[in-house]
């Protein structure tokens, strides 16, 4: 017998993953260095930018609105309970799973989204009402699964071959220090490059057009109030302009800028200066005017606008949310991008489904060791890039009609499922089948022919 040849279970390498003493270091850009620079900057991004804001609002609205299910191992009757169990711990948790997938979107703008799993003894009521369960089988639940801000974070815990061990912490109001290991948590992270934790936020590739967006309407808003207002400017006598003026024309120079300064056409517009000439007719040297363009600017910000926030949807692949403004796009082009969307988002959603059932799912099952590990259930969703109906109903007829199609049990829980259409009542079915059987006639005198035959052949 040849002699087995033994694995080699040294680590060699590393992931290349730059990180120092917890802290990454991956941001080359110098405004996104670090952790709480980036935070703030999403943080404005999202909440104060109109396409950003509708973008992960959308996105957030259509994953929440996709029919989460349990999905059974098989059809077993174990298996069915195995499902039915999940079902009930997804239903007893203190908070909804609405809300735990709004949570793990956050992980969009950020990069990640970081959850500690509490769990319970399904006991019924609880003198702490954090344990209330409707169950009373003394199986381990879940109690929630609680959201660990990512402003919270202070640094990660990371091994010598890259592993994620969990994160520290560093929470209000009084910034204790804690710490979430990975066993007891779930990462989501949008992208898992070098197994960084922190994953990529969607809104990285945004930001050069965002920042020079924001600086643009900034520019824009205080040309149109200056046209609109007007460009202050103050004539001064000579001696108050001087270098050496005296600590009184000193302090009027300060006090005259900063009335220029604040000038404003609203309710509170008006100032008191002093006459431009003395009772003897001389000048004062003090003058005030407002000047203005007298014409349209140059350059056309309307389609420096436009072409930002085009590139902004263009990193996100939610173009189409821009497309048919200026009423020139047509179906087709937003169809194509609608696509590619649903392609991204379905990816999303897998990336969801898979850290979920391998790292809560399976945890759950492992504690509750009566449900063996083949029959496990997992959580599933419908399908994200959900044909249209009326496409598909075409499709059908014309395969139905061309005989390569044949309707069955089977189409029709697909099309109920993709139209959001409840399932069909098996009792009505099955009545549906034995209306069907009960309208074939059968040949007149059929038995008693037969049983005469059978009654010579006995004699």
């Amino acid at each position: 017998m040849p002699r087995k040849k033994k694995a080699d279970l040294r680590i060699h390498g590393t992931t290349g993953l730059k990180h120092y003493d917890g802290y990454i270091d991956e941001e080359w850009h110098a405004k996104l260095s670090t952790w709480e620079r980036e935070f703030k900057v999403y943080t404005e991004m999202r909440d104060n930018d109109p396409i950003i804001g509708a973008m992960l609002h959308g996105i957030e609205s259509l994953i929440r609105g996709l029919d989460w299910h349990v999905k059974p191992a098989d059809d077993s009757d174990e298996a069915q309970e195995a499902a039915e169990f999940l079902e009930q711990c997804l239903d007893d948790m203190s908070n909804t799973w609405g809300d735990f997938i709004s949570e793990v979107m956050t992980m969009l703008p950020y990069g990640f989204s970081y959850f500690e799993v509490l769990y319970k003894i399904r006991r019924g009521k609880n003198k702490n009402p954090n344990l209330n369960s409707r169950y009373k089988d003394n199986r381990v639940g879940w109690r929630k699964f609680a959201p660990r801000g990512q402003e919270t974070l202070d640094r990660w815990e990371i091994d010598s071959d890259g592993g994620i061990l969990g994160m520290h912490q560093s929470s209000l109001p009084d910034y204790t220090q804690h710490f979430v290991p990975m066993e007891k948590a779930l990462l989501f992270r949008t992208r898992t490059t070098r197994n960084n934790p922190q994953g990529r936020s969607i809104l990285r590739n945004a930001y050069r057009s965002w920042f020079f967006l924001r600086r643009i309407q900034e520019i824009e808003a205080i040309g149109i109030e200056r046209d609109l207002a007007g460009l202050p400017v103050m004539q001064v006598p000579p001696r108050i302009l001087s270098t050496d003026a005296d600590s009184g024309d000193a302090t009027l120079r300060s006090d005259l800028e900063n009335l220029v300064q604040q000038i404003r056409r609203d309710e509170r517009a008006g100032i008191l200066m002093p006459s431009e000439t003395d009772p003897e007719g001389r000048p004062t040297g003090y003058k005030l005017s407002l000047l203005t363009t007298g014409g349209s600017r140059q350059i056309p910000t309307d389609e420096v606008v436009k072409r930002y926030e085009t590139r902004i949807a263009m990193s996100t692949f939610t173009e189409f949310v821009t497309l048919g403004a200026d009423g020139g796009s047509s179906s087709s082009l937003v169809g194509n991008k609608m696509k590619m969307f649903q392609m991204s988002l379905g990816s999303l959603v897998d990336n969801i489904k898979n850290v979920f059932n391998r790292f809560a799912v399976n945890k759950l099952f492992a504690l509750n060791p009566e449900f063996d590990q083949e029959i496990w259930p997992r959580v599933d969703t419908s399908p994200v890039d959900t044909p249209q109906l009326e496409e598909m109903s075409n499709f059908l007829n014309r395969m139905v009609m061309a005989g390569l199609i044949t309707p069955d049990k089977g189409i029709e829980d697909h099309l109920r499922a993709m139209s959001r259409l409840p399932k069909a009542d098996p009792d009505i079915r099955a009545a549906g089948l034995m209306g069907d059987l009960e309208q074939v006639e059968e040949p007149a005198d059929l038995e008693e022919p037969v049983t005469e035959e059978l009654e010579d052949a006995d004699a």
